[in-house]
């Protein structure tokens, strides 16, 4: 059974769904932000709440960085700054646009269902969360393109997940060596490295932060987070034949107060929809149609192996 209230998180109207083990709250206001998802036997919250910086209305256009660095947000139609490619006059902002823009909602009896329009380009996005089982959360979402062009897009979830224990980055056995697209302090640009020897995370910051790609198509869409002193686990699926590729963005304190990673499974591939374009990895649709994929979370505590 699927409980769904409406309240009031750090001062904005929140909509909370829960099922009997997982407890997820949304605000619509802001971006759509996802800003907690509690997996209610252990208590474990997942996302990243705002800590000392305090949760704002963002303003269209900004640097991301500047704002709340929380929860789950979505970015569509880039990350990086770069053009439309759709109206030679609209340069896309810093992760893109839904993240700065208050989302319509609409409650349904199991299901929370909300959409926005960009203030410049012909589409409309749609996330719909449901549960597809008590541990299981679903996002279905959908870009409509009412233009009479080809619209052009790159899209990354970006959920802040919180480190607060000695955490494994959980990801399959085709992933030994993972392209360094951003290396921080410590690592380098551009070079592979061994997963195994990046993908434990420490709660304490140090200042620095990477981000890996696996280079190409992922033949499976699974990664998750593995807390070892407590056993709770997270793992995200996607059908790769939809959202192909996989980066995951590690926060030791260079952005963000506190250490924070982010899964971030991916339509195109990396980061700037112009760079997808360039290398033929940018998800197209064609003017007056539409776009629909799907990402699934399972919580948990134990063996997560089961899961997959």
């Amino acid at each position: 059974m699927v409980h769904i209230a409406t309240g009031t998180y750090k001062g904005f109207p929140s909509i909370t769904m829960e099922s009997e083990q997982i407890r997820i709250e949304t605000i619509p206001e802001l971006g759509g932000k996802i800003v907690s998802i509690v997996y209610k036997p252990t208590g474990k919250e997942w996302l990243l709440d705002s800590g000392h910086r305090r949760l704002r209305t963002p303003v269209y256009g900004s640097t991301f960085t500047d704002w709340d660095m929380s929860g789950w947000d979505e970015c569509f139609p880039t990350i990086n700054t770069c053009p439309s490619f759709v109206n030679d006059g609209v340069h896309l902002p810093d992760h893109g646009e839904l993240w700065a823009l208050p989302w319509e909602n609409t409650v349904e009896e199991e299901a929370v269902v909300s959409s926005v329009r960009s203030p410049h380009l012909p589409y409309q996005f749609t996330r719909r969360i449901t549960f597809a089982s008590a541990e299981r959360v679903r996002l279905d979402y959908r870009v409509d393109n009412r233009g009479d062009q080809p619209l052009p897009f790159l899209w990354v979830p970006h959920p802040q997940f919180a480190v607060s224990e000695p955490t494994r980055i959980l990801l399959p056995t085709f992933t030994e060596g993972m392209l360094c697209v951003y290396g921080g302090l410590t690592l380098k640009q551009g070079e592979s490295y061994d997963w195994d020897g990046v993908s434990r995370l420490s709660p304490v910051v140090n200042g620095d932060g990477q981000k890996f790609y696996y280079q190409g198509e992922v033949p499976t869409g699974w990664s998750g987070l593995y807390g070892e002193e407590s056993g709770n686990y997270l793992i995200v699926s996607v059908p790769p034949e939809k959202v192909p590729y996989l980066g995951v963005w590690i926060d030791r304190g260079m952005f963000n107060d506190r250490v924070t990673c982010a899964l971030e499974p991916s339509i195109g591939y990396y980061d700037s929809l112009e760079r997808a374009i360039e290398n033929g990895t940018a998800e197209v649709i064609p003017a007056f149609s539409s776009f629909e994929w799907h990402l699934e979370l399972t919580l948990g505590v134990g063996d997560w192996h089961e899961t997959i």
